[in-house]
């Protein structure tokens, strides 16, 4: 492995860039020990004598020395620590790369199809086809049943298709009284962060900042949870696949998030991009925000 190093303006301040990924998207800070203990990268790193703080980026690590401290005598065993965590194959942040797993488990467990409801299930799959499926081709997109809980139709939006929830909810609930909403499949899960005082903060900066000025790109983010000052998000719309979704984070959500709750160390993207079928701006295209 070969590591490459990066001077910063402020000289207490380095890059490292391991030549590997680092995070999928997003950023993760880590201002002391006690915050590293969620990540195995951070962690090696405060082992080593003079680091202050770490944060992780997609393809580079930030380091910030504590003053008095020469780079030259630090360089050597940051290195080792870096090369030490690639080669024992230790996740970047303990828990993240459990997310999709535990979510498609849950979501198996929730959308068991009850007898009571084969019926109004069969009328929700046939107004699908015949009413929504055309709109959303229209639109590059398109929509898939997943479940039904409760009154509410899950389903999964594929490219900008997102802003046809409200439609659907209308036309598929005047024939079928029962149904109530049309949501995401994922926003079936439990999130017991998103009943704290951050989680709420942090969805009002979401509806009422961000989403409002992607919105005219057909994009739109939604908080997933908040766990352990970590923030889960998933890029949705024109901004799935957008080549420009990690500035999106960094320069924009991350910033408005941290700013509403400080505490917040993390902004993890848990969007599958590669499933993008309409983003604003291609991968490797350069231009505004997704």
């Amino acid at each position: 492995m070969f590591i490459q190093t990066e001077a910063m303006p402020d000289p207490s301040r380095m890059k490292f860039f391991p030549g590997e990924s680092v995070l999928a998207s997003g950023s993760a800070e880590f201002p002391d020990e006690e915050a590293a203990e969620r990540s195995p990268l951070a962690t090696r790193l405060f082992e080593v004598d003079g680091v202050d703080s770490v944060t992780l980026y997609d393809e580079f690590v930030t380091v910030i020395k504590e003053e008095g401290f020469d780079w030259q005598l630090m360089k050597p065993m940051i290195l080792g620590a870096i090369m030490d965590h690639y080669t024992a194959g230790d996740p970047m942040i303990v828990g993240a790369s459990d997310v999709d797993d535990e979510l498609e488990a849950e979501l198996e467990a929730l959308f068991v199809e009850r007898e009571e409801d084969k019926e109004a299930i069969a009328q929700i799959k046939e107004l699908m086809n015949d009413r929504v499926k055309p709109a959303a081709e229209q639109m590059g997109g398109d929509v898939i049943y997943k479940g039904f809980l409760d009154g509410v139709v899950y389903v999964e939006f594929i490219g900008p298709t997102t802003g046809l929830a409200g439609g659907m909810t209308n036309v598929i609930g005047h024939y079928i009284p029962e149904v109530r909403a049309v949501k995401d499949y994922r926003d079936a899960i439990s999130k017991p962060g998103l009943d704290t005082e951050d989680g709420r903060a942090i969805l009002q900066v979401l509806d009422e900042r961000i989403n409002p000025s992607i919105a005219s790109h057909g994009g739109h983010i939604s908080l997933i949870d908040v766990k352990d000052n970590t923030v889960y998000v998933r890029l949705e719309g024109g901004c799935q696949g957008c080549g420009m979704a990690d500035v999106t984070l960094k320069q924009g959500v991350e910033v408005e998030i941290k700013n509403a709750v400080p505490s917040i160390v993390a902004i993890l993207d848990v969007t599958d991009h590669a499933g993008g079928e309409n983003p604003y701006y291609s991968p490797g295209k350069g231009g505004a925000p997704a």
